[in-house]
């Protein structure tokens, strides 16, 4: 399944968020949340776009990072193919941000958006971003929540590719992955 513009920016943000605003491992090394200044221009980061360029008040930060905690336990249970689980936990988003699809014209085309009712910032993405993961979990796109499978790395992707290959979260690790198989293999 081929998902709009939309949908896709909303599986993007999802991960951004996740690996923006949670704590673990970023590609061999520890990687701590963001936090005051810091956790606001972390969101507003993974909230841009073209055009786009959101304000984030400390309060809806500290919304935003809640929800990345909650996001992150969607990729580590379809990461783990325990779909049920992911949709479990995506269902209590959806409960509780109450999406309303809404078809808005942008340019003479017309995008389907999941906004809340509430137009604040939080209140406008959190229910768009719980659509989009549901979106994914019920098609095809289920499966291609990924958590990185490099060791010291614990970011999250979407897995776009034609062949639902990818494992990495960057090419960055799965360059690291690789330089430490022939390492070892040159060893041997």
């Amino acid at each position: 399944m081929r998902f709009d513009s939309h949908v896709v920016r909303l599986l993007a943000a999802a991960e951004q968020l996740v690996n923006a605003l949670t704590p673990g491992g970023d590609r061999g090394k520890p990687y701590d949340a963001p936090e005051g200044r810091d956790l606001r221009t972390a969101v507003e980061t993974a909230l841009r776009s073209d055009g786009y360029a959101p304000r984030v008040t400390a309060a809806q930060a500290e919304r935003f990072l809640a929800l990345a905690g909650r996001l992150r336990e969607v990729f580590v249970a379809a990461d783990a193919s325990d779909l049920t689980r992911a949709a479990r936990l995506v269902n209590a988003l959806l409960d509780e941000t109450g999406p309303r699809p809404r078809l808005d014209d942008h340019d003479g085309e017309l995008h389907l958006h999941f906004h809340g009712s509430d137009p604040e910032l939080y209140a406008g993405w959190a229910p768009g971003v719980a659509a989009g993961l549901a979106m994914a979990l019920g098609s095809d796109m289920g499966g291609r929540l990924g958590v990185c499978e490099a060791p010291g790395c614990d970011r999250v992707y979407v897995d776009a590719s034609k062949n639902s290959g990818r494992r990495f979260c960057s090419t960055r690790c799965q360059s690291r992955v690789k330089a430490a198989a022939h390492r070892e293999r040159a060893k041997g």
